[in-house]
């Protein structure tokens, strides 16, 4: 038998050995997961903070931390090095063609809302969406997707600054210019570049669950979570005054007790400041109005709790303040148009 041969056999050392190895490397192969492919589109006069934003949110290994590694691509609608608006060239190292089976695409911004893209980007664009594809377009990338036919009769958002141009030009956009990103499935738009990461967070909580979006939230320095229908930005910033300080410790204390009552009084009663004065300031450093904002903190407890616990819905609603499951369900199915339970399924296989 081959397990008794002589080594100095030449039969058995060179058919049986590779014959080993490569059904080991066929097995390792089969085993191996497809990464989510996730691309970036890149043109002659980008900014390259725009870009930046999808690079280091979805380019960059953090397995260390739980997070799944994607297939990042920059790819460019044009050949050669690229100008950028801060006046240095970067190249890019694939073309239209890596888009074919990309799952993620994102168009980071556009470089004049008044140009039409080229048709070959559109016609990319048109092919992923059909095949199934998820589409993000981030501050004045909504405008390319727009001039591509695919948000039209649906909601989209695009930079506060340009939402009256782009309701103008795109009439059959829902366009709405208050918030900072809208999820619309397999089709999203955000504000601004600082709500263009808060997108992109969006994005990958939807893909691969909270702790991962957490995690990259916290290599980045910024919040974990900001909901979409947040305001897109402050009209004056908070002063750094007591004022300011209790405000901020305040917000802390809600967080770590949202399962208690809170209300305007009282939470104007422990900073210290009359309804109307804290109503100002309140509204000065969130962006929004004390209800939303408690709303929204309660949602993403529930979205963390449902994703990382197997606590019942009916203990996630008190744990998050809801108070009942029946509120639970009904916030949660508003914002997100689907139900506690189907979220829970949707991430607990991730």
């Amino acid at each position: 038998m081959a397990r008794h041969a002589s080594r100095s056999d030449p039969r058995h050392a060179v058919v049986s050995t590779p014959r080993r190895v490569k059904t080991a490397n066929r097995n390792a192969t089969a085993k191996k997961p497809r990464r989510h492919v996730v691309a970036a589109i890149a043109f002659d006069g980008i900014s390259p903070f725009h870009l930046s934003v999808p690079c280091v949110v979805f380019g960059e290994d953090r397995s260390d931390g739980g997070v799944p590694v994607f297939d990042f691509r920059v790819c460019s609608i044009e050949p050669g090095p690229l100008s950028t608006t801060a006046g240095f060239s970067i190249a890019a190292t694939h073309g239209l063609e890596a888009l074919a089976d990309a799952d993620t695409i994102i168009v980071p911004t556009w470089r004049d809302p008044h140009e039409d893209p080229p048709e070959a980007l559109l016609d990319a664009l048109r092919a992923a969406h059909a095949r199934g594809a998820q589409l993000v377009g981030l501050c004045l990338g909504a405008f390319v997707l727009a001039a591509a036919g695919l948000l039209d009769g649906r909601p989209a958002t695009t930079h506060w600054a340009w939402a009256s141009d782009f309701a103008h030009r795109f009439p059959k956009v829902k366009v709405d210019p208050q918030v900072l990103y809208v999820d619309d499935g397999d089709i999203l738009t955000s504000a601004g570049t600082a709500a263009g990461l808060d997108c992109c967070l969006h994005v990958v909580r939807k893909l691969c669950g909270a702790q991962s979006a957490n995690y990259v939230a916290r290599r980045l320095v910024v919040p974990p979570h900001r909901q979409g229908g947040q305001a897109q930005y402050v009209q004056q910033p908070m002063p750094h005054d007591v004022r300011g300080n209790r405000l901020a410790a305040l917000l802390d204390w809600v967080h770590g007790k949202l399962d208690a009552p809170h209300t305007l009084d009282s939470l104007a009663g422990r900073a210290a400041m009359s309804r109307r004065t804290f109503t100002r300031h309140f509204k000065a450093a969130t962006g929004t109005t004390v209800g939303a904002w408690l709303l929204a903190q309660r949602l993403a407890r529930a979205q963390q709790l449902l994703e990382s616990t197997d606590e019942s819905i009916e203990s996630i609603a008190g744990m998050a303040g809801f108070g009942s499951t029946a509120s639970l369900r009904q916030h949660f199915t508003d914002a997100f148009r689907t139900s506690p339970s189907a979220w829970r399924r949707e991430f607990r296989g991730v």
